[in-house]
């Protein structure tokens, strides 16, 4: 299988991705959330306002997003590595929520809620990442000793790699 297979197949099948980002003080924080992309790798998930992480995306929307299986074994794990910049969608982007909201309910296989919830008033939000750069790990050694390094993945092809849509 190649590296952008490999990387489709960690997309498609894990749910929740990690979102790096940074506090107005320089802290890093790392928060998992419940994802779902279409078919340009767009990622959206919903989040309170209130969360150290929406607020960290106001101040500073370059975040970076890490999909990984956390039950593989040591040694075993791949994962996928993206650059991106985050944003909540405001009221006037309702065509981009019910986007959003429509892809996370086809995920999750239900919905607790509608589209609507997430326009005005609402504490919570849909977010929207886009990727502008992707890396996916891979085994390499080093005088004998096994290291872990990233390659960079074509966007492009990446799309391409990527079976789960918004079309499915």
């Amino acid at each position: 299988m190649s590296i952008i297979e490999r990387a489709g197949l960690i997309i498609d099948i894990i749910e929740y991705l990690t979102i790096a980002t940074v506090c107005s003080d320089g802290t890093p924080w790392n928060s998992p959330v419940y994802a779902a992309f279409d078919d340009n790798l767009n990622f959206y998930w919903k989040s309170w306002v209130e969360n150290q992480h929406s607020k960290n995306i106001l101040t500073c929307p370059d975040v970076f997003l890490v999909i990984y299986d956390s039950r593989a074994r040591c040694m075993e794990g791949e994962g996928v590595y993206m650059k991106a910049r985050a944003r909540p969608l405001m009221p006037e982007d309702e065509e981009e929520i019910k986007h959003g909201y429509e892809l996370l309910k086809r995920r999750a296989g239900n919905a607790s809620s509608e589209y609507t919830d997430f326009l005005d008033g609402n504490p919570r939000r849909i977010y929207k990442a886009v990727p502008s750069r992707a890396w996916m790990n891979d085994g390499s050694s080093k005088n004998g000793d096994f290291i872990d390094v990233r390659k960079e993945i074509d966007l492009n092809h990446l799309k391409q790699g990527v079976r789960y849509s918004s079309t499915n």
